[in-house]
């Protein structure tokens, strides 16, 4: 499903990530842990199409990203395989929840508001579907984010830090509709500072200063 080959990003003489190499099979969930600064965020833009590295090659879905598509073809790819899910949730402001999710597959792509609606009512959240994301709590949030990046039925879901905002009770129910993605045969891409995801997880892999402590082999 995931592919990246010796990736590196710099920036000037900063160097983000340094030749990581990664595989992430169709349907396997992985952990990726690793303190602030670390390069996860960055591992995962590039990972996600939204960050063009300095070297190396990523593949993702059998294209390669930066050597064989343009942006336009990168952000089709985006909105039809990938779902991201931010820490920052990304909703947008002046939209009630069941528009928020009914865009997205793209504002060509809208979803049926019904639809949507009995999706937010499977999560306890039916009853917030006319609220803007202000009126949530950060779960609510949180929840509504996630069910938008799983609602177009992606191949692949990129989490950046999804529970770091959350109490423990909504972590456990983010954690558990990501369990449930995978499960379904969804393939699970999870960045985290701790251990979150560590007890779900197929594998977990470390990254500090840019760095993969352990690197898989790839086959080219």
């Amino acid at each position: 499903m995931l592919k990246m080959h010796d990736v590196g990003l710099s920036y000037g003489e900063t160097l983000a990530l340094d030749d990581a190499s990664l595989v992430v099979d169709e349907g396997e969930f992985v952990c990726l842990r690793g303190p602030s600064g670390s390069g996860k965020t960055t591992l995962l833009l590039l990972a996600g199409g939204m960050l063009h590295p300095t070297s190396g090659r990523v593949e993702l879905a059998g294209h390669d990203l930066y050597g064989g598509l343009d942006a336009s073809a990168r952000a089709e790819l985006r909105a039809t395989a990938v779902g991201f899910v931010f820490q920052t949730f990304n909703l947008v402001p002046y939209l009630d929840l069941a528009d928020n999710l009914r865009l997205a597959g793209g504002g060509h792509r809208s979803l049926d508001r019904a639809h949507v609606i009995a999706k937010l009512e499977r999560v306890g959240l039916g009853h917030r579907a006319t609220h803007k994301p202000r009126a949530l709590s950060a779960g609510e949030r949180q929840r509504t984010a996630l069910l938008r990046a799983m609602l177009h039925q992606p191949r692949i879901l990129l989490a950046d830090e999804p529970t770091g905002n959350l109490d423990p009770a909504n972590a456990t129910i983010v954690m558990d509709l990501l369990s449930e993605f995978h499960a379904g045969g969804g393939t699970v891409l999870l960045v985290t500072h701790g251990n979150l995801g560590a007890d779900r997880a197929d594998r977990v892999l470390q990254l500090e200063e840019g760095r993969l402590a352990s690197q898989p082999s790839v086959s080219h």
